[in-house]
């Protein structure tokens, strides 16, 4: 045996000590730590060179935490607002060490528990959501990838309508396959360049004035001029900007009337019916054929963990897609927890067991409440945005984003608020992301950490209007409108159904 894994073999206990210490002193530092790292001007080396000999595992921890510990950045703390990260809740965080330690191959083998530990998972999420009992579930590694799973399952429908079975035989030679939606996320495009259907195969369909959330009406026409030829629809139950939902009950009816393969990415909104008090915004999403949830962002499981959902019934066209046998590999069952045959990947880690152990660990009350104070926190920050001479809403605050632009329109908004941003995370108290809605530039705050409350508002809010003041950013002042804090507009009113 080489000599430092004979040396690492004797030290096992002291190198696991030694890493627990690195992860305390990171936990620990995430209340001053900059929510944001500030990483060289030059950037950091993307080459090294290989050692010779190695130096051992205490050595590399020791080299790895003197080498990159200040760059970096808080992302599972109270201030991370960018993009929709969540932070590793303390099960999730401690369910995630164990999934490297047990190293488990999440397949159907018959020599672990670690499917059924998943099919537990999936099924207590779809309780949480109040979700068909009559779905089944997958574990894959994020949005995107559940996205492809579902486009892969509707490509497949579609091909049978056509009388080809594409898993088999592939999309050439047959007529395009029109796929429709509204704003959807860029991984939809994404997963249909990876499917073959193309990006140019996205129908956009005009969005309703002020919204994020397509025409139902542009929509039935569509379908109908597409006659008989089968059709794919992608809604948001959640888009990233402004938390829009597409009206899914509509659908629901619209599909009974125009059959189409009906596609749900619910990424992050979806967790909102986690609050009893919120499921009103998913109503009809029991019609959909396949939906998309993260647990990484809203449920606050560490990177990578998303669920891929599907309707029971087309569970046998996942499998003639994701099938994979061998001569040391059995056929696929028909059952829903073998999932060597229902995702992209054969070779899976038990990614999810931090879901399981949250998903126990909180239950039902636990994760409401996180949904319900992460709302709370957006109001309130709404509210501030709303009230200051500086600053507009750009949006409703429909759930846990708050979408905020000068008051005043001006050419250069675009760099006033890079500049803002670029300010802010030099600052440290917070991260944010710019975005563009309407064509006009955007700050976003996305609210989604069990750690934030609105004291970490409180600070947001100083620091964003003291580096405002000092960028001497302009403003005028400015009655804030009560529908732009709370999104109760009559439009939002209406999709809340």
């Amino acid at each position: 045996m080489d000599a430092r894994l004979d040396e690492d073999a004797e030290q096992f206990a002291a190198i696991l000590d030694r890493a627990r210490a690195l992860a305390g002193d990171y936990l620990d530092s995430l209340d001053h730590r900059p929510a944001a790292a500030t990483l060289p001007d030059r950037g950091l080396a993307v080459t090294a060179t290989l050692p010779v000999e190695g130096v051992g595992a205490l050595a590399a921890l020791d080299r790895f935490s003197s080498d990159y510990d200040r760059y970096l950045s808080a992302s599972p703390g109270a201030h991370y607002f960018g993009f929709v990260t969540g932070g590793g809740s303390p099960a999730a965080l401690a369910a995630d060490w164990l999934v490297a330690t047990f190293d488990q191959n999440a397949q159907l083998n018959g020599d672990s528990c670690a499917p059924f530990i998943e099919a537990q998972a999936i099924d207590m999420l779809r309780q949480l959501l109040a979700w068909p009992a009559t779905w089944t579930g997958v574990c894959v590694t994020g949005a995107t990838m559940a996205n492809y799973v579902g486009i892969a399952m509707a490509r497949q429908w579609a091909g049978k309508m056509l009388g080809r079975d594409i898993a088999a035989d592939g999309l050439w030679g047959l007529q395009p396959i029109a796929v429709f939606a509204g704003a959807a996320h860029s991984s939809t495009s994404k997963a249909l360049s990876m499917a073959g259907f193309g990006r140019n195969a996205l129908h956009s369909l005009p969005l309703l004035d002020g919204r994020e959330t397509f025409d139902i009406a542009a929509l039935e026409a569509a379908l109908i001029a597409h006659g008989d030829a089968p059709k794919i629809v992608v809604a948001s139950a959640g888009t990233v900007n402004t938390v829009d939902f597409d009206d899914l009950a509509a659908l629901a009816a619209l599909k009974q009337r125009h059959p189409f393969w009906l596609h749900v990415d619910a990424a992050f909104g979806g967790i909102a019916a986690a609050s009893p008090a919120r499921r009103a915004l998913l109503a009809g999403i029991e019609a959909a054929d396949s939906v998309t949830v993260d647990a990484h962002k809203w449920l606050n499981v560490p990177y990578d963990c998303a669920v891929a959902f599907t309707a029971q019934k087309h569970l046998s066209l996942q499998i003639e897609i994701f099938r994979n046998q061998s001569a040391y590999l059995p056929a696929p069952q028909a059952v829903a927890h073998n999932y060597l045959h229902l995702t992209p990947e054969n070779s899976r880690r038990l990614r999810a067991l931090p879901l399981w152990m949250s998903l126990v660990a909180y239950g039902q009350a636990g994760f409401a409440e996180i949904v319900e104070r992460n709302c709370a926190s957006a109001k309130l920050l709404g509210e501030r945005i709303a009230a200051h001479p500086r600053f507009r809403l750009a949006a409703p605050v429909r759930l846990n984003v708050v979408c905020l632009a000068l008051r005043e329109d001006r050419i250069d908004a675009a760099s006033q608020l890079a500049q803002l941003c670029k300010a802010l995370h030099a600052d440290g108290t917070a991260f944010v992301t710019p975005s563009m809605l309407d064509g006009k530039p955007v700050l976003r705050v996305a609210i989604c950490n069990w750690r934030t409350t609105d004291a970490d508002i409180e600070m947001t809010c100083e620091a964003l209007f003291r580096l405002a003041d000092a960028l001497a950013m302009p403003g005028g002042a400015s009655e804030p409108v009560a529908s732009e804090i709370s999104g109760e507009t009559p439009d939002t009113i209406s999709a809340q159904h």
